[in-house]
């Protein structure tokens, strides 16, 4: 990883390959490390590829206001990477919160963008109140992006870093504290998970957090766009079993595209990439090659 100087923070990249430029945006509780089986194929394939430790996480600085973590903040730190770079347009790709993160580019940096990725997470257009207002209408107060917003989130995360990260990779949100029993995924080697349990031993989760503080930020900021249709080349790929499907479902953004193909991994979870990643990467890698066409 190098440490590169982007917006007026300090990130962690992963960068490797020539080509094209490809950025890939992991999202909670990630690290440049998810796109560990796709960095490879895209070299392979004949891309430059940059994965940043998003700002908050791992070796990248962790601003300690909510404001810094808003959407456009975000933006302009996955714009800056091409800056960084010299060039003037990149694919990007983004997986939960990194979707999150990469869909608006495709109104508020059109310019810059070939195409988008988004995995997991799909694109939402402005609801007609706050995110907040909604979920806790339609999910309850202990609906976890709610909990998340309490004081109390982070020592419950940190309390045992190991079973906080088992029960969020096997999809079990809803448990999280003390008391669930889990183990790591068995989609991800020991020695990975061992990574990511000494990463956020070491940082923590409070930066992370403040990327759901900002829900109702951004979608102020999303109400305000004039832009309202994504242009460019656009894919949305989630696994069978993601529970985010149960409250985003892909369909509901749709018509906010000119172009968008979407794709359904059987039998994988929410971390896609990660537990289908043969099928994940020739998906990817078709997108790119006809959005370059």
């Amino acid at each position: 990883m190098e440490t590169w100087s982007v917006n007026g923070v300090d990130l962690a990249v992963r960068a490797e390959g020539s080509g094209p430029l490809v950025v890939l945006a992991h999202g909670f509780p990630d690290l440049a490390l998810t796109w560990r089986l796709q960095v490879p194929a895209l070299v392979a394939a004949g891309y430059r590829v940059l994965a940043p430790d998003m700002r908050g996480y791992g070796a990248s600085a962790r601003p300690e206001t909510v404001e810094a973590y808003r959407s456009d903040v975000i933006g302009e730190d996955l714009v800056g990477l091409l800056d960084h770079e010299g060039v003037e347009h990149a694919h990007f790709v983004g997986h939960d919160w990194g979707a999150a993160s990469v869909w608006p580019l495709g109104l508020t940096h059109a310019d810059r963008v070939l195409s988008l990725t988004g995995l997991s997470v799909p694109y939402a257009p402005p609801s007609p109140a706050p995110p907040t207002e909604i979920f806790r209408r339609r999910l309850g107060e202990d609906f976890y992006m709610l909990r998340f917003h309490r004081d109390d989130a982070v020592p419950v995360l940190e309390r045992d870093v190991a079973h906080t990260l088992a029960l969020i990779l096997n999809g079990r949100l809803e448990d999280l504290g003390p008391g669930a029993g889990a183990d790591r995924p068995t989609w991800l080697p020991e020695d990975v998970f061992d990574d990511y349990v000494a990463a956020f031993a070491r940082t923590g989760f409070a930066a992370a957090l403040r990327y759901y503080r900002n829900l109702d930020a951004n979608w102020r900021l999303a109400t305000q766009r004039d832009a309202i249709l994504i242009e460019a080349p656009s894919m949305f790929v989630t696994g069978s079993l993601d529970p985010v499907a149960r409250f985003m479902p892909g369909t509901q953004g749709s018509d906010a595209f000119r172009h968008l193909e979407q794709h359904l991994v059987d039998g994988a979870g929410h971390w896609v990439q990660q537990e289908a990643p043969e099928q994940v990467n020739a998906l990817l890698l078709a997108h790119l090659a006809a959005s370059a066409s």
